[in-house]
């Protein structure tokens, strides 16, 4: 049982490492480099959708991972899951103090009514985004780790 968790909870953690990672790398700059409005648009619809699916993947990550340190915590790994668990809470903590205000200002923008700071805006939401993939992916490379 013990297994399937730990398999599951990595697949989880990593899909969304994976959503991220893309989101940072991928998605974002082939959205800046639209004509006129078009990647401020696909950016707002992005932080709607997103921000409202990922909390849950964040928090039901966490709680997987939490389980299974409980649950593992006299097997082979476990200090490196709790070390992956006080990473997920870390990039839970960075995104609710730091990406989420930004995000919540994202998603209620339109081209008519953008902010004078509209663009450092999203230069910080980027910086603060790329902190925050660097810290799963390190959190899921110990799960990996801890799954030998």
């Amino acid at each position: 049982m013990l297994s399937a968790l730990e398999v599951f909870t990595t697949v989880v953690v990593g899909v969304m490492v994976g959503v991220e990672f893309s989101v940072a790398f991928f998605v974002n700059p082939i959205l800046d480099g639209l004509p006129g409005d078009n990647g401020l648009r696909g950016r707002t619809h992005g932080a709607r959708l997103l921000g409202a699916v990922m909390p849950f993947w964040y928090i039901g990550s966490l709680v997987l991972v939490a389980v299974w340190a409980v649950a593992g915590w006299h097997h082979h790994g476990a200090g490196l899951v709790v070390i992956a668990a006080a990473l997920l809470i870390l990039s839970v903590a960075m995104s609710v103090l730091l990406l989420v205000p930004i995000n919540n200002r994202v998603k209620t923008w339109t081209a008519d009514g953008l902010p004078a700071d509209w663009k450092q805006q999203m230069n910080r939401w980027d910086r603060f985004h790329y902190v925050r993939v660097a810290v799963i992916i390190a959190a899921f490379a110990l799960l990996v780790g801890a799954l030998g």
